[in-house]
């Protein structure tokens, strides 16, 4: 994890760092401290330079039982998404919308990639976040009563038709193959966000899923 922001939400989530890594020592950090020269931050940075803090922390466990419903829950499913940023910003937008967790299926990214943790913004320290599979994704879903809701560009009903307000989990698949075969057949509906078809084919996934989310967020808030 690199630098003082994510460090400082990181801590303020209860995390704990089993060592950090500063340029300057009057940098104020939690546990096992180590001092270095900036130019051995700047070589382990995952970008050109580093800002000056670099620390290690434990993984969190990402199995589906660390996600807590509460009444009418809202999930954000994620499949086979591929770039970090695209997940990290889907962390960030699930929080955001006060989703109860967030489930990455199939071939996705590792979510504690560089680039996912920076992107999530310290999302990833509060959402309750899984990393699963289909098959056990499926019975977990039945399990605690969600209808699955699937966006696609060639869905039959459009997003702002759907009712969001129940139990609900939103998924979103990878922006160059769409939803799996299996995703589409689990879905209640296949909702599609309307659009103009002048120059683009598609949204971003994580756009997508902002859209997905802010409609659930919207109609579970004000009249319909």
């Amino acid at each position: 994890m690199e630098g003082p922001r994510l460090y400082s939400r990181a801590l303020e989530a209860g995390l704990v760092p089993r060592v950090t890594f500063v340029s300057d020592d009057g940098v104020a950090t939690v546990g096992e401290t180590v001092t270095v020269n900036p130019a051995a931050l700047d070589k382990a940075s995952y970008r050109d330079r580093s800002e000056g803090l670099i620390a290690v922390f434990p993984q969190v466990g990402t199995g589906l039982e660390r996600i807590e419903l509460e009444t009418s829950p809202l999930i954000l499913i994620a499949e086979d998404i591929e770039k970090p940023g695209n997940l990290g910003a889907m962390m960030r937008t699930a929080a955001a919308a006060g989703a109860d967790g967030l489930i990455a299926v199939g071939s996705t990214v590792d979510p504690f990639n560089p680039n996912t943790v920076r992107s999530s913004t310290g999302a990833l320290f509060d959402l309750d976040l899984a990393v699963s599979s289909w098959d056990e994704t499926g019975p977990w879903l039945e399990e605690h009563g969600l209808d699955v809701v699937a966006a696609s560009p060639d869905g039959d009903v459009p997003l702002w038709s759907a009712d969001l307000t129940g139990p609900v989990a939103l998924v979103i698949g990878a922006e160059h193959t769409g939803l799996s075969e299996r995703a589409a057949s689990m879905a209640t509906q296949i909702v599609a966000i309307p659009q103009s078809t002048v120059g683009v084919d598609s949204l971003n996934a994580s756009v997508a899923a902002a859209v997905l989310l802010f409609e659930a967020v919207r109609q579970r808030t004000t009249d319909r």
